[in-house]
């Protein structure tokens, strides 16, 4: 994706780890996943829709409402809202959508996997997989074979998968088999394990204040504790008027509580000493 489209999609992704953060159930996270990837299918399937949808000349709001009515009672009030959203944005070209919702699929199921300390294990599952496919001529064709039906790929690249595999690994893996979306089978599956790093190689700060911070000061704190732990932040940012001032910041097990409620307690106890 290029241009605006590039930024629409950054704009999803956000609003996408906004709404995991709200959702830790893995299950409901699987469950998203398979619903945008169920928007895919429909994208694809049509030119028209497509092109509705991603018309510039028609109004944001009306192509948001067209997307909700299509997928009314098909998808969770949460999918919908974040369908309508990227639907409300601007794309270069027609298929950057679909593209665009594709990956928040696989990022939703790949989070999932996160939820349940599945990820590492996943991303190697879905990398031997993908080394298969690539040692394996027969196999390429048969998933190349336009002739085949997506059943029946899901379920020759299925019988690669080990009975013990993460469930994450399953879903991603005959997704991919059976609906490559144009690329080779071997790219499908790096395309994946490349998400899977990505997701992996995050950083998530868990930020309490009384007050919202500004864009402004998220963006100082994220680049702050980037520079320290070297690798990128996202910021998960939760208020809590008890706080009082100040905020509460936790990476992983390590806590740096400078809450205004924190400095009052810890007062408190150095004067009853």
């Amino acid at each position: 994706m290029r241009g605006v489209s590039r930024t629409s999609h950054a704009e999803a992704a956000e609003r996408l780890e906004a709404l995991l953060d709200r959702t830790p159930d893995a299950d409901a996270r699987a469950g998203l996943g398979q619903q945008l990837f169920a928007v895919v299918d429909l994208l694809d399937g049509s030119v028209p829709l497509r092109r509705a949808l991603t018309d510039p000349s028609r109004d944001g709001q009306a192509k948001a409402q067209l997307l909700d009515r299509l997928l009314a009672g098909k998808v969770s009030a949460d999918a919908a809202d974040l369908l309508g959203g990227a639907a409300r944005s601007r794309w270069s070209a027609a298929h950057d959508l679909a593209d665009s919702v594709e990956i928040l699929a696989v990022d939703a199921v790949l989070a999932a996997a996160e939820a349940s300390g599945r990820l590492d294990r996943a991303e190697q599952e879905v990398h031997r997989v993908g080394q298969v496919l690539t040692g394996d001529r027969d196999l390429r064709a048969a998933l190349l074979d336009r002739r085949g039906s997506d059943q029946a790929k899901a379920a020759m690249v299925g019988r690669l998968v080990d009975t013990a595999a993460a469930p994450e690994t399953s879903v991603l893996v005959r997704r991919m088999a059976s609906n490559p979306r144009g690329r080779r089978p071997e790219h499908a599956f790096e395309f994946v394990t490349q998400a899977a790093a990505r997701r992996r190689e995050r950083v998530v700060a868990h930020v309490v204040v009384a007050t919202w911070p500004t864009e402004e000061q998220q963006q100082r704190l994220a680049a702050s504790l980037t520079r320290r732990y070297g690798r990128q932040v996202r910021l998960a940012v939760d208020l809590d008027p008890d706080v009082l001032g100040g905020m509460r910041v936790q990476v992983g097990d390590e806590v740096v509580d400078g809450t205004v409620s924190r400095r009052l307690a810890a007062a408190t106890e150095q004067l009853g000493r």
